[in-house]
């Protein structure tokens, strides 16, 4: 006769410590799933929220005209605004350097579902320093188009990173194309309604200065026990010293006529890029995430 194996006592205990592993492992795949579309839906509800307070309690602003009056308006070589067109080549440069380096290395330096964000940045100051520096040789409302439309790619690739490298991978990923069409469609709103006398620049001031307002929350309510949100609280600083610079063009400018806010701004906004390309050549970005986007 054959005779079926027995099994051990041991063995029936392994096999339902094993099944119960299985069961825990789908429970929190599924928790997890949930969790995120929590997150999203928490994101979605609280832009809604900004979104609608905005409108419902503020007026359309139109573009001061006196924005386009920059005090050191100095010709070199037949240069209009010498100094604020060539002050653009260093974000220029951080922009080519940080494409070329994303392209080539993206993949073993962050993680490789944001990689796309990545890009999405370095192209934005890319295309930014090339807007500013037209809109900078015949400053107007046309012209500064070109300078804030690839700002938008640049706000979308970021906010897309810092999601994806301290909320969820996942989240990032999914919110760089939405972030995008909305920056876009923010800059288009605005020229057209100009265009038309009722210039508003509402959705575009939510697109620069809410990814800037919430990046400081992300890091600290997401801390991870890493070196790579000191990085990003440096850009955030850059970028708080370029606007300043940017408002007091002129009294920096009374200070020996030598160099003005404006061209000082470009010069410290170009510094928050090169933050971020730095921490990706020294691999200090997306510890640990890797495992967790698969």
């Amino acid at each position: 006769m054959l005779q079926v194996p027995s099994q051990s006592n041991d063995d029936i205990k392994l096999q339902g410590q094993a099944a119960a592993a299985n069961q825990s492992a789908e429970l929190a795949s599924v928790g997890y799933g949930v969790t995120e579309r929590g997150q999203l839906i928490s994101l979605a509800l609280a832009a809604l929220a900004i979104v609608t307070l905005l409108f419902a309690l503020t007026s359309p602003i139109p573009q001061d005209p006196n924005y386009h009056l920059f005090v050191d308006g100095r010709q070199l070589f037949a240069v209009p605004n010498s100094w604020n067109v060539v002050s653009t080549l260093p974000l220029l440069l951080v922009g080519v350097w940080g494409l070329l380096y994303v392209n080539k290395h993206g993949h073993d330096v962050c993680v490789p579902e944001l990689v796309l964000s990545y890009r999405a940045f370095f192209v934005g100051i890319l295309l930014t320093a090339c807007g500013s520096a037209y809109y900078h040789l015949m400053p107007s409302n046309e012209s500064l188009v070109f300078d804030r439309l690839p700002m938008t790619i640049g706000f979308a690739g970021l906010f897309s990173i810092v999601t994806g490298e301290f909320v969820s991978v996942r989240i990032g990923r999914r919110l760089l194309i939405p972030l995008l069409v909305i920056g876009i469609a923010s800059v288009a709103f605005w020229a057209i309604t100009e265009s038309r006398g009722v210039g508003d620049l509402r959705p575009y001031a939510l697109v620069q200065f809410l990814p800037i307002l919430l990046i400081p929350v992300i890091l600290v309510v997401y801390r991870r026990a890493s070196e790579s949100a000191r990085y990003f609280w440096v850009m955030i600083a850059f970028y708080a010293v370029a606007k300043l610079c940017e408002h007091f063009d002129a009294e920096i400018f009374s200070l020996g006529e030598i160099v003005s806010g404006h061209t000082l701004k470009h010069l410290f906004a170009s510094l928050a890029p090169a933050t971020l390309l730095y921490a990706l050549t020294q691999h200090h970005l997306s510890p640990g995430l890797r495992e967790n986007a698969r």
